[in-house]
């Protein structure tokens, strides 16, 4: 078994907390919800730097059962913790405060090389630096680098970009994809951007409330009509999708996806490789009729599963491309373009798909 194993009931009076789920033993988990909904404060129960009743276990092995009497020390718990601030030891070089999280773990057991975690995330002209001359993304980077170097066997990361402008988040999230390539560490990831859940999870809890409100792979949650990410400004579908081929001439590339094809600019990927792509709800429009004198190269056959209106007279419209659902896709219209092409459930119709953003 490798999973994380946990539940947690905690009663603070205003706030009661009452959660228990099963995360993978690999990827990246994604604790998302408003401020307030109990995500740090189950961060920090699994940490054990927060006492809370109930139990947690990794690979079968128990940091607390309040059953047999046991609770670890944070200490004892093999976890490496990311915050917000990058909290580095500001009088240390970058390669000193890298081989502190080295030095932590006895040699016989890391699992994880400093040369590699510095060439993951990008830090290898940096380690003669002192942190205080770097720029908070570049920070950022340092303290995950750290906390790997620990060798943990889960990483626990707090809202590791909530501190940065948006060029830094930007900057700093192809590296977090790298990891989750690259890495076998399950990751149980805090975050109430969207954005981020959305590049970044395999899987998403949703709190609400010291509660869970849902939970499920991040492409079931994302396209989940009921729930507050598909309603959000950037909503957004996940596909994974293979590399078909390429066409040199128009610098494009072909990917395969479950019950569908996708044309996309040209990749720099070997035919077969994998890749994940997220498709915005406001890239995507319906048609009832295929048309090749569009511009648009993405024009796939869909049909509705579920529509619910939202704010300002508009349309959220759940598509399944393929039979058996095996794609789902969103589409945010206008109400007046529902009633005038006089779209329904079940109905058979064409999606124009806009803009597809390559994920990792």
């Amino acid at each position: 078994m490798r999973d994380l194993d946990l539940a947690f009931q905690l009663d603070r009076g205003n706030f009661k907390l009452n959660v228990a789920f099963t995360a993978p033993g690999v990827g990246i988990t994604a604790l998302f919800g408003r401020s307030g909904c109990g995500k740090t404060t189950v961060l920090r129960c699994v940490a054990g730097l927060e006492r809370a009743a109930g139990h947690c276990r990794l690979n079968g092995d128990a940091w607390q059962d309040d059953g047999r009497g046991l609770f670890l020390k944070t200490h004892r718990r093999p976890i490496g913790y990311v915050f917000q601030e990058a909290s580095l030891f500001m009088h240390l070089s970058v390669r000193r405060n890298l081989e502190y999280g080295l030095s932590r773990i006895p040699p016989s057991e890391r699992r994880i090389g400093f040369d590699e975690v510095v060439s993951l995330l990008g830090i290898g002209s940096h380690l003669g630096r002192d942190p205080a001359g770097l720029s908070g993304g570049e920070r950022q980077r340092v303290s995950i680098a750290r906390a790997l170097l620990t060798s943990p066997r889960l990483l626990l990361m707090d809202e590791p970009l909530s501190a940065l402008d948006h060029t830094s988040k930007q900057d700093i999230l192809p590296y977090l994809e790298r990891l989750h390539d690259n890495l076998r560490i399950p990751v149980l990831y805090v975050s109430h951007s969207p954005d981020e859940v959305a590049r970044l999870a395999d899987r998403i809890i949703l709190l609400q409330d010291g509660h869970i409100q849902a939970s499920g792979s991040a492409g079931e949650i994302l396209s989940r009509l009921d729930l507050p990410l598909a309603q959000d400004a950037d909503a957004s579908s996940i596909v994974d999708a293979t590399v078909l081929s390429h066409d040199e001439d128009y610098r494009l590339t072909h990917l395969a996806i479950p019950g569908g094809a996708l044309t996309v600019t040209h990749l720099e990927r070997a035919i077969g490789a994998r890749a994940r792509v997220r498709i915005q709800a406001r890239d995507v429009s319906v048609v009832l009729d295929a048309s090749d004198t569009s511009s648009i190269l993405n024009i796939l056959p869909a049909r509705i599963l579920e529509m619910r209106e939202i704010a300002n007279a508009q349309i959220l419209v759940k598509l399944c491309i393929g039979s058996d659902k095996q794609t789902p896709l969103l589409a945010r219209i206008t109400r007046y373009s529902r009633d005038r092409l006089c779209l329904s459930l079940g109905q058979q119709v064409y999606a124009q798909v806009k803009t597809v953003a390559l994920m990792d």
